[in-house]
């Protein structure tokens, strides 16, 4: 029975009281934590310490999300302001910062299942509380774990059959939990606290009523959501997204995740919707081998989103018009519309005639069939049955319940009863979703007919095949699934999540699910993207190297792997051809490297030498051929906006470069010298930003120049 309370304080008490030992407390990733009710509850378990039999807490999430913090004083007093502006009330968790500065309590335990990227490197207790598993498989693993609690942070509506709950942008995990504890017999105490600031979606986020034990309405729960300022978006992103987008075929299915590489290949899809002649172009400066095989015409049947990620790139693809293509939760009817029926969602005679050609209907209707055909959309509200099956209504109208008849139907489209177009269905199904603040505001916004449109659901719908596999099929038409790896190796397998000395990166997530996917539907594709090469304190370093001591994609389940120099498609290639492949689109700096690794190994052939026209990979290239679209507009910094402010944007700029020449020691020497030599001077308005403008240390001073120098 669903209680409700009014404070954060008496849910606490309730959940002590109602869970008897220790308490096994299940999180949802991202934003869908309820971070007071969560600090509550830890720091009254956390003030047991040092008693002679303290209650154990163990948290098991993903995803902590903390507020940005400058690692040293400029960046400090950069970031405030900004933070302050963006997160404004957001409130950091607890556990989350003990964990960092190593003061988690011996009796608290908190292993996640994936970090924020890099967050926990060199942290040992984060490192062996790690749990290393795929996304579908987190339910289960909560389930084993002994997990007895689930807090979710909720949206509400008053509707006037009362309180209406969803959660938002975190279904993922949450129903399946649920329902596993209740199949394995096992308590779960599950308690949903309101935040008014989650955007309430509907559909299958929507809780059933009485699903949570406990629902805390407090004010204080209230705060704004975790919104990660857009990200610059390179002209390396801008390459490996103008090559993702002709990867993707008008009526396919798209997954792509958050940050600068979904930013960059959805303003790519958007310029090849749009300035179709001006994306050729920019391919062919690109594409030393020709377009021959690329997807680059208009997206005339729309694409459909299926993305475990709801970032907002995606959105801004709705927004766009390019996701539109409808799926439904119906095979028959999915594969009807898949052959060309119910043409852009009108309802035709011809297209009813076909779903009782299908079978999924019979001409001669009864009650259940009537109820599916209007849910559809198919037919209209009016239409009603008789008592006796025998004869169809239509207001005044009545007719034979045959529909197979031409004359019975053309009288019931004459009468109205036809529908006017399908109901029901989705542009994107999603798992979670994390956004700038635009991006909520958006579907707060939206209009509920467009809202509706976008259904978020539980991971095991989006992440895999297995349940429904022939409907999911029949929706995931063209499917282009796109991930982001760290490295990949010469053979093919992919680095994605963690480092050869075993310390975790971030995680495994739902990328080899997706990859699995995209090897077992008969038209989709894999699509690995990684950056060709990385920033190293010791160095630049490739990002494709010979072989690597972790990995997180096996090399027999290699596809497509592309960087910012071209797309390398390694399916059902032997050894020696996929390593050439991937050399030709690694940076020419290592090229020669990688062949030799690759024949002393006895994997290339002694006489291979990489052709001509591959060993012009560098940046300075790239920038050349991009240059001028990045100048004209369609290849913007930030296509989508930023939460920065443009005086914000010039600082960024220089404190990144000096972030840059420190692993850098020529360039920084040149980088001083020009600074002290220089007599420019910042605007007093960014030195006071970044508590410059009173530099009365000689480290002051020098940082003071420096920075000038670099405006």
């Amino acid at each position: 029975m669903m209680r409700t309370l009014d404070t954060l304080t008496a849910a606490v008490d309730e959940v002590l009281q109602a869970v008897a030992g220790d308490i096994v407390l299940g999180l949802p990733l991202g934003i869908g934590k309820p971070n007071p009710f969560v600090n509550l509850l830890y720091q009254r378990i956390k003030a047991q310490a040092g008693t002679a039999s303290p209650r154990r807490l163990t948290i098991i999430t993903a995803l902590s999300l903390e507020k940005p913090v400058g690692h040293s004083e400029l960046e400090q007093h950069f970031l405030n302001p900004l933070v302050a502006r963006v997160f404004k009330d957001y409130p950091d968790l607890d556990y989350v910062k003990d964990l960092r500065a190593g003061t988690l309590p011996p009796h608290i335990e908190v292993s996640e299942f994936f970090f924020k990227t890099g967050d926990y490197l060199g942290n040992p207790r984060a490192q062996q509380a790690y749990i290393s598993t795929n996304y579908t498989f987190v339910a289960r693993d909560m389930v084993r774990l002994g997990v007895n609690v689930i807090a979710q942070a909720v949206a509400a509506q008053e509707r006037a059959a009362g309180l209406t709950l969803s959660l938002s942008g975190n279904p993922d995990v949450t129903f399946e939990l649920a329902e596993r504890c209740a199949q394995a017999g096992r308590p779960l105490f599950t308690v949903g606290i309101i935040n008014r600031q989650l955007p309430f979606m509907p559909g299958s986020a929507v809780a059933p009523a009485g699903f949570f034990n406990l629902v805390v309405t407090d004010p204080a729960a209230t705060h704004t959501v975790f919104a990660p300022p857009n990200g610059k978006v390179s002209i390396t992103d801008y390459a490996i997204g103008l090559h993702a987008a002709s990867l993707v075929p008008d009526g396919g299915t798209l997954q792509i995740g958050i940050g600068a590489l979904g930013d960059a290949i959805a303003q790519a899809l958007i310029v090849r919707e749009r300035d179709g002649a001006e994306y050729r172009r920019m391919l062919e400066g690109l594409c030393p081998d020709g377009l021959e095989g690329r997807e680059l015409g208009p997206f005339v049947r729309g694409l459909y989103g299926c993305s475990e990620m709801f970032a907002n790139a995606l959105l801004r693809l709705i927004d766009a018009g390019l996701i539109r293509r409808q799926v439904f939760d119906d095979l028959s009817l999915q594969r009807l519309v898949n052959a060309g029926a119910f043409p852009e969602g009108s309802v035709r005679p011809e297209d009813l005639l076909a779903l009782i050609a299908s079978a999924r209907v019979p001409a001669r209707l009864q009650a259940p069939d009537l109820r599916f055909l209007q849910r559809s959309g198919v037919l209209s509200p009016a239409v009603a049955l008789t008592e006796d099956g025998q004869c169809l209504t239509v207001g005044p109208t009545v007719l034979p319940n045959r529909l197979d008849d031409g004359d019975h139907l053309r009288a019931l489209q004459a009468a109205g009863g036809l529908g006017q177009r399908l109901a029901g269905g989705v542009v994107l199904h999603g798992g979670f979703f994390l956004g700038p603040t635009d991006f909520y505001e958006r579907l707060r916004t939206m209009a509920p007919e467009a809202l509706a449109q976008i259904d978020m659901t539980g991971v095991e719908f989006i992440n895999q095949l297995q349940g429904d596999s022939e409907l999911k099929a029949a929706q995931r038409t063209g499917a282009r699934f796109m991930n982001t790896a760290m490295m990949v190796t010469l053979l093919g397998a992919a680095v994605s999540d963690g480092l050869d000395d075993g310390q975790v990166v971030s995680g495994v997530g739902g990328q080899y699910n997706f990859v699995a996917m995209g090897h077992a539907l008969p038209d989709a594709r894999s699509v690995l993207m990684l950056r060709a090469t990385h920033e190293h304190k010791q160095g630049l370093r490739s990002n494709i190297v010979w072989n690597y001591a972790h990995t997180t994609i096996p090399r027999h389940l290699r596809d497509i792997v592309i960087t910012e120099y071209g797309v390398a498609d390694l399916r059902a290639q032997p050894d020696g051809e996929v390593i050439q492949r991937l050399i030709a689109i690694a940076d020419s700096r290592f090229q020669t490297e990688l062949v030799q690794q690759a024949q002393a190994a006895g994997k290339l052939a002694a006489s291979y030498t990489v052709p001509e026209r591959y060993r012009h990979n560098l940046p300075e290239r790239l920038d050349a051929q991009l240059h001028p679209w990045s100048e004209a507009g369609l290849l913007p910094d930030f296509p989508f906006g930023t939460d920065l402010t443009a005086d914000e944007l010039h600082i960024v700029r220089a404190l990144k470069r000096m972030q840059h020449a420190t692993t850098h020691p020529v360039e920084l020497v040149s980088m001083v010298l020009k600074s002290l030599w220089s007599d420019r001077e910042a605007p007093p308005a960014y030195l006071q930003r970044l508590g410059l403008d009173e530099a009365g240390s000689f480290k002051k001073l020098f940082l003071r120049k420096l920075f000038s120098g670099n405006l």
